[in-house]
């Protein structure tokens, strides 16, 4: 079987400005922020992020990345509304889809199944409807004759996805609470990215159910220890909830100075670990 086993910056090598990338994880929880961080380090822009969004979006909006917008929400758990992602909008500075969370799902489903669109009665008599104009509804061709809106598939170029074990050959385990939908976001790409907390030789009979992302649908593996940082990834971390205050507190151009100036998430982590000791 195939060695997929890459760098973060060899990951961004794959992509291109203008591309769909969908982001897993869910707001503030086992993001794949390293991933995120060696996009920062580029030069890519001008891209439609398809998320259940956290601080992923909340960098890449701060950082004037995003053109488009695709959520069902973006917040950082602990402080709800994402305070990056928030001034952004504000002044406007990209476009926003937003979804009911099962609109969204749906539309994942979709993708994956390389369906146009899924009929749901999620956002009939919402104004999803009157914010989103172009979506449209069908009528069953059944006796029934009812009415649901047609969800488009959220289609992507790539995703990038956070796990918590991963094999060399694709195959990502999740160990916490919630696969939350990385499975769904890898089989909704054309190409899929797994960055983990650790690479494994093998899942030592592991309960099925915990093997979330299957090889068939991923396209490069990296090893990246505490690569969610600052969002949690259980049992693996927490999440840094006194980074996380600082980075919602902190404006932009200095927070990104002071962790996101660097040549590697080596140097990210160390900036990290250098204002936890000045906390002590």
């Amino acid at each position: 079987m195939t060695d997929k086993t890459m760098t973060p910056d060899e990951v961004v090598g794959r992509l291109r400005s203008g591309m769909t990338i969908g982001i897993g994880g869910w707001g503030s929880r086992r993001k794949p922020m390293a991933l995120v961080r060696a996009l920062l380090r580029s030069e890519i822009t001008d891209l439609t992020v398809i998320s259940y969004g956290g601080p992923d979006v909340g960098l890449l909006a701060a950082a004037g990345r995003i053109r488009r917008l695709v959520a069902a929400f973006t917040t950082l758990d602990s402080i709800p509304l994402e305070p990056h992602f928030r001034a952004a909008r504000e002044r406007g500075a990209f476009a926003l889809t937003e979804l009911d969370e099962a609109m969204f799902m749906w539309g994942l489903h979709a993708a994956a199944n390389r369906l146009p669109f899924l009929p749901v009665r999620a956002g009939l008599g919402s104004d999803v409807m009157t914010v989103n104009p172009e979506l449209r509804t069908v009528t069953s061709p059944y006796a029934d004759r009812e009415t649901f809106v047609a969800v488009p598939a959220l289609r992507m170029d790539a995703a990038l996805v956070h796990l918590n074990r991963a094999d060399r050959h694709g195959n990502g385990q999740y160990l916490g609470p919630d696969p939350y939908f990385d499975d769904l976001f890898c089989e909704a790409a054309d190409t899929a990215y797994v960055s983990c907390e650790k690479l494994v030789d093998d899942f030592h009979g592991a309960a099925p159910q915990s093997l979330l992302v299957g090889r068939h649908s991923v396209t490069g593996v990296v090893e990246t220890p505490n690569g969610a940082h600052f969002t949690s990834c259980a049992p693996d971390h927490g999440r840094d909830e006194p980074f996380q205050k600082l980075y919602a507190t902190t404006p932009w151009p200095e927070f990104a100075e002071r962790f996101l100036s660097g040549k590697s998430e080596d140097d990210y982590q160390q900036a990290v670990r250098t204002w936890h000791e000045e906390q002590q």
